[in-house]
């Protein structure tokens, strides 16, 4: 490896290896002292400042892991290529030499950028290739930054592995310069930081939490496990009214498992209420998935449940939509209420399935459904988003991103959105 150092600036020395055991020691006794007082907070902390307290503690935990972890690789130095899944195998280094093209990976870095190991290491040029392409832009910048300017590289990026799991890579990197002070190679190291991140988010959102509590019980808003269904990532959310949060609007969302093919039922909807209360709709969710488990496909459910729900305190449904999904086949049946159509993002395009009640969806495909408040012009926004949206991975970072553009729209009314991705 080509060297940046000269005799005016000789290389530091590495710790000894005393001082290095002496941090580690260090590192672990805080590490044992940090759990205990997390396991002493938990007794009877079951309120959202008790989530939020326990998430610090894991966040912290996963930190001093990884430093025991890399202090462990300083004091041994070079070792075996880890395990997939370890610690050390979250890191990784590189090299690209700019004067013949040549480009030298770690062991670990295939694993971390979803390469197979012993396949021809990527060029700077090539590297993009790997990227999410909302993130590119990103990644370009801060390796011309440094071949041209010489500034150091510190940034993230999130890359696509070929079984669709998306990870974010922190790099940090410099360039190595030649004797006449040009940029001769650039050297890199990369960490997979996905767990870091995903840490950070749970502790981020439960201190929203406490400053933002959800909406109360008249809001009816039902969940389902974060787990999905088989062949589906699903997430949703609920959208308050601009106006406040009480308005004309009851809203619901629900996946319902139809049997063990691990078919699905998807239902977005809300009722219009003829006060300004809305309604639980528990009553009617459950109307909804026994009329579905006992073979009413989504074409015949809308006529069923009006004269199952005819005598019931229940207000009309303003805007639906019905979804049946067979992973076996990636087969998706439908019919909406008043306009309610799903949307279908796919490589980088969106667009309203109207016009027909079925089609045969593929790995990667972004299904949006929306209940009828959601105005036009919102809809054709969510459109105009299709190349963000297709590319912005997990079901829940889509509907983050739905949530944050839907809240600039001033008339916005009560609605509901539920995002499912298909998985490979």
């Amino acid at each position: 490896m080509s060297s940046h150092l000269s005799a005016d600036h000789p290389a530091a020395q590495p710790p000894g290896h005393g001082s290095v055991e002496a941090l580690i020691s260090q590192t672990r006794r805080l590490r044992g002292d940090v759990d205990a007082v997390r396991r002493d907070s938990q007794e009877g902390a079951a309120d959202a400042r008790g989530r939020w307290q326990r998430a610090l503690y894991d966040l912290a935990l996963n930190q001093l892991t990884d430093l025991d972890a890399h202090l462990a690789q300083l004091r041994d130095g070079p070792a075996p290529a880890p395990r997939p899944g370890s610690l050390l195998s979250r890191v990784g280094s590189a090299e690209w030499n700019l004067l013949t093209d040549e480009a030298e990976w770690s062991g670990e870095l295939f694993h971390i950028l979803g390469r197979a190991p012993g396949s021809v290491p990527l060029s700077l040029d090539e590297l993009p290739s790997l990227v999410l392409a909302e993130d590119r832009p990103k990644l370009t910048a801060m390796v011309t930054d440094c071949l041209v300017d010489a500034r150091p590289i510190d940034g993230e990026f999130r890359v696509a592995h070929p079984d669709g799991a998306v990870r974010t890579v922190h790099m940090m990197g410099e360039p190595v310069l030649d004797t006449d002070g040009s940029t001769a190679s650039m050297w890199a190291v990369l960490r997979d930081v996905s767990e870091l991140r995903r840490s950070q988010r749970v502790v981020s959102e439960t201190r929203d939490s406490l400053r933002h509590p959800p909406p109360p019980p008249w809001h009816g808003l039902l969940r389902f496990p974060e787990a999905g269904r088989p062949g589906l990532d699903l997430a949703a959310a609920h959208l308050p009214s601009a106006a406040g949060p009480r308005s004309r609007y009851g809203g619901w969302y629900d996946a319902c498992p139809l049997g063990v093919d691990g078919d699905t039922l998807l239902t977005v909807g809300d009722f219009e209420t003829p006060g300004t209360e809305a309604h639980d709709p528990a009553v009617f969710v459950g109307a909804l998935r026994g009329l579905a488990l006992a073979g009413t496909r989504p074409g015949r459910l809308r006529s069923g449940l009006a004269a199952l729900l005819e005598d019931t305190a229940l207000p009309p449904v303003r805007g639906a939509v019905y979804c049946g999904y067979r992973p076996g086949t990636r087969t998706l049946t439908w019919a909406d209420a008043s306009g309610a159509v799903p949307l279908l993002f796919r490589g980088g395009t969106g667009r309203g399935l109207s016009g027909q009640d079925e089609a045969t969806l593929e790995a990667g495909d972004l299904l949006l459904l929306h209940t009828g408040a959601l105005e036009p012009a919102a809809v054709r926004h969510l459109l105009s988003l299709a190349p963000r949206l297709a590319g912005a991975g997990p079901a829940q970072d889509v509907v983050r991103i739905v949530t944050h553009e839907l809240g600039d729209f001033p008339s916005r009314q009560d609605a509901c959105v539920l995002v499912a991705r298909v998985t490979p």
